[in-house]
């Protein structure tokens, strides 16, 4: 790691004001990504919703299925994604010196860059650079970024109307609701209650409109065009930044985002410094794995790129905002840092059994589902067992279907039990907790064969128990840490020492 990436005091600077090296860095400041209760007790609230399971049930599976179809089109589909996973391990490696690069080209094509170390000061630099044109209302560009630090939030604040231009992102912000999914925010939601939603929050919608699909389109349409010709600013995110050229790309469905990036005279682009590619070609493998792996299509509908700012075609001035807020943090640890790797395709939410059954809302963050599991985590820092993003490395039966799905080959499933053992060492020391006490009971019990076979007749009072249902739904403490998130099948009528005497006294 170079110096570039230190962790120091945060000093006090003008906005777009790039700071020295040793001050760059990231502690975590405000947004979206941590929730106010642990995984288990959220998903036990979420579980009881059977409207919305039915609703993520229905649309992972469907989604889940075309994805297999467009990714068997392609016979060179693995050598694809050990390609994505060779550029973003090479992106990691160099990321400081690949910065640098980015923001050489971005400046020297009429952009300006910004630094911030947290959400909270990327929330001030953007809503200082809407302040200065004298615009109370910005559209924006679906964005994971913004998501995160809580700029809308924070705009809204400072008297600054932030007008969600994807349509799941329109139907979450009408409804004050919050996203449950990376790339449909509102998979969690029907066609009749986005209808209720338009009825209530959306200006001038036809009180007849029905709840078929093309009706609520044509309704946001209506409204949101009104938006697009009017606003002066817009705010994006980034799917990539060239270091090479200094180009920014955003994929999306809809064409809103050509909009956004098009017609306002100034558009403020927040970016995580992770998000880069080395060459203008790296984007050529990306472009194919992204939208097979998302929206199960062969191409993305609309592809924008832009490089800084050009005299009389699009946005006159153009800002690029890149956030740390905790990213530095994962990069140091060697394991965990492949999480960055990440694209947001959503690939791993849709084959998770976990997240099927409890939706996003559960994970507090902005990140839910298996990549959410292993980044925000790491994103915040650990800081302690009560810490809410401490539990989420155990939301994870550890099948493997993540590391399968995802494009860029990030292995989930060990990172998550790299973040559960950093877990249980930083808890070590001290009065042993239950889980602790717990093991050493079983490492009294396994370490002698005969202590071994008393336990293993004293577990089969549990049948008793579980009676005819089979297994038990509650025990006592320390065994109710167990069952208060999970059952416990019952024990075997016959054990394996029982089996094999029976087997071998017979046959002898």
């Amino acid at each position: 790691m170079t110096d570039t990436f230190e962790s120091t005091q945060p000093t006090p600077r003008i906005a777009g004001e790039r700071p020295p090296p040793s001050v760059f860095l990231g502690t975590p400041g405000l947004g979206n990504l941590r929730g106010t209760e642990s995984f288990p007790k959220a998903a036990r609230k979420t579980l009881q919703d059977t409207q919305m399971r039915r609703n993520v049930g229905i649309a992972t599976r469907t989604i889940r299925d075309k994805r297999l179809q467009a990714v068997a089109e392609c016979d060179d589909w693995e050598e694809l994604r050990l390609a994505g996973s060779a550029i973003k391990t090479d992106v990691m490696s160099r990321l400081p010196e690949l910065l640098d690069q980015l923001e050489a080209n971005v400046t020297a094509r009429g952009g300006v860059v910004h630094w911030a170390r947290d959400a909270d000061e990327a929330n001030r630099i953007i809503t200082d650079l809407v302040k200065a044109t004298g615009s109370d209302e910005v559209v924006k560009v679906k964005s994971m970024a913004t998501q995160e630090t809580g700029l809308n939030e924070y705009l809204e604040a400072e008297g600054i109307a932030a007008i969600e231009t994807d349509l799941a992102e329109l139907i979450v912000q009408l409804g004050d609701d919050k996203p449950s999914h990376i790339l449909v925010p509102a998979i969690h939601r029907n066609r009749a209650e986005i209808r209720e939603i338009f009825l209530r929050r959306m200006p001038g919608v036809d009180a007849a409109i029905t709840d078929e699909p093309r009706e609520l389109a044509m309704a946001a349409r209506e409204h949101l065009r009104r938006k697009f010709l009017s606003a002066k600013v817009a705010i994006s995110g980034a799917n990539f930044g060239v270091a090479e050229t200094g180009t920014l790309a955003v994929v999306e469905s809809e064409g809103n985002g050509r909009m956004c990036l098009t017609l306002p005279d100034t558009l403020i682009t927040l970016m995580g410094i992770e998000k880069l590619v080395p060459r203008f070609a790296d984007l050529e493998v990306f472009m194919q794995l992204l939208p097979r792996s998302s929206t199960a299509e062969r191409m993305n509908p609309y592809t924008s790129m832009w490089t800084g700012v050009h005299e009389g075609d699009g946005p006159q001035n153009f800002h690029l905002v890149l956030i740390d807020n905790g990213r530095t943090n994962v990069l140091a640890d060697e394991v965990g840092r492949a999480a960055l790797n990440c694209i947001r395709c959503s690939a791993c939410l849709n084959v998770c059994p976990v997240y099927e059954r409890t939706g996003g809302h559960a994970y507090g963050s902005v990140y839910p589902g298996p990549i959410g599991a292993i980044l925000s985590p790491q994103l915040t820092g650990n800081t302690g067992h009560d810490d809410p993003n401490a539990s989420l490395p155990y939301a994870s039966s550890l099948c493997g279907a993540c590391f399968d799905a995802c494009p860029v080959r990030i292995n989930i499933p060990e990172i998550l039990v790299h973040l559960r053992a950093k877990q249980v060492d930083s808890e070590r020391g001290g009065i042993p907790g239950a889980q602790e006490i717990a093991m050493r009971a079983a490492g009294w019990a396994m370490n002698s064969p005969k202590r071994f076979g008393m336990a293993e007749k004293a577990a089969g009072v549990g049948r008793l128990l579980a009676g005819k249902k089979g297994h038990i739904e509650s025990l006592p403490f320390p065994g109710s840490l167990w069952t208060a998130a999970r059952d416990l099948p019952a024990p075997p009528k016959e054990t394996f020492r029982q089996w094999w005497a029976r087997t071998h006294e017979e046959n002898s």
